[in-house]
C-alpha cells in the first residue's frame, strides 16, 4: 500500500496552480481596486505554488509578502520570482494563515485565491480585515454554489468536502457583516478551472493509474480525485470560484 500523503504530493507537485484561476481573472479583480497605491504592499495568503503571485507582480510595482505552510510552495515560487529578476519585491513567509505573524505590519492589499476556506471564509475575512490599512482591499476566491437544488452526486461530495459551502448572495452579506464594502463579485470562467488545474492533475491521475495498476488502496484515491473533476465536467453550472473583492469600510 502507497502513503495517502505521498500520492497526493505526486499529484498535486509542480502544478502551475492548486486551485482554479488564470491571469485573466487576476487582473479583472486587480483592475476593481481604483484607489491602490502605486506601489502598494501585498500580502498573499495561501500563496501555493504562487502563479497568482507573479500575476500580481506583473500587474502591480507593489512589493509582495506571501505566505504558506509548505516549504515546497514557496521554494517554487522563490524560483519564479528569481527567473524574473523580481526577487527584491518578493518575501516569502512558513505560516499559519490562521496565525499570520504581522502584528506591527499592515497592508494595502490582502489577496487569497482558492484558499480561504481552509480556515473559512467568514473567519478569514474577520482575522484578517485587522491587517489590512484604512480604506485597504481584500481580494478572495471562494467555492460557491450558483444554483440551486443540485443533483444529489453533487450535493453529497460537497456536504462532505465543504459543508460550509454558500451561495454568492450569502457571501456578500457575510463580507458585509465582516465589515467590508462590496466593491466587485464575479464568477470565474470554466477555462480557470481547466488549463493550469484540472487538465495537468487529471494528466498525473492518467500517469499515476498505470504505474499503480496493482495496488487497489492507491486506485482508490486516484479515483477520488478523478471523481472531484467529472462532477465539475458534468455540473459546472450548479457551483464553481466567485472572485470577492471588498474595500475595509471604516476608517480604524
Amino acid at each position: 500500500m502507497s502513503d495517502f500523503h505521498a500520492i497526493f504530493w505526486q499529484i498535486h507537485s509542480n502544478l502551475p496552480r492548486e486551485g482554479p484561476g488564470n491571469f485573466a481573472s487576476t487582473q479583472k479583480a486587480f483592475s476593481c481596486l481604483k484607489s491602490l497605491p502605486d506601489c502598494p504592499q501585498i500580502l498573499d495568503v495561501g500563496c501555493g505554488p504562487g502563479q497568482q503571485t507573479v500575476d500580481l507582480a506583473t500587474l502591480s510595482n507593489g512589493t509582495i509578502t506571501a505566505v504558506d505552510f509548505y516549504p515546497t510552495y514557496l521554494d517554487e515560487l522563490k524560483q519564479r520570482f528569481e527567473t524574473q529578476e523580481w526577487g527584491n519585491r518578493l518575501q516569502v513567509i512558513r505560516a499559519d494563515m490562521a496565525d499570520l505573524p504581522f502584528a506591527a505590519q499592515s497592508f494595502d492589499l490582502i489577496w487569497s485565491e482558492g484558499a480561504i476556506y481552509i480556515m473559512g471564509f467568514d473567519r478569514g475575512l474577520s482575522k484578517w480585515r485587522s491587517l489590512l490599512k484604512p480604506g485597504g482591499y481584500i481580494a478572495v476566491t471562494e467555492i460557491t454554489w450558483l444554483k440551486p437544488n443540485p443533483p444529489e452526486p453533487v450535493k453529497q461530495f460537497w456536504q462532505e468536502g465543504y459543508p460550509s459551502m454558500r451561495t454568492l448572495e450569502e457571501n456578500r452579506a457575510a463580507m458585509e457583516t465582516a465589515g467590508y464594502a462590496i466593491v466587485d463579485t464575479f464568477v470565474l470562467p470554466e477555462i480557470a478551472w481547466w488549463t493550469d488545474y484540472y487538465t495537468p492533475v487529471e494528466n498525473k491521475i492518467n500517469q499515476l493509474k498505470i504505474q499503480y495498476q496493482n495496488d487497489p488502496e492507491t486506485l482508490q484515491v486516484l479515483e477520488s480525485e478523478q471523481q472531484e473533476i467529472d462532477l465539475y465536467r458534468h455540473y459546472s453550472q450548479y457551483y464553481g470560484y466567485v472572485f470577492y473583492i471588498g474595500q475595509r469600510a471604516d476608517n480604524g
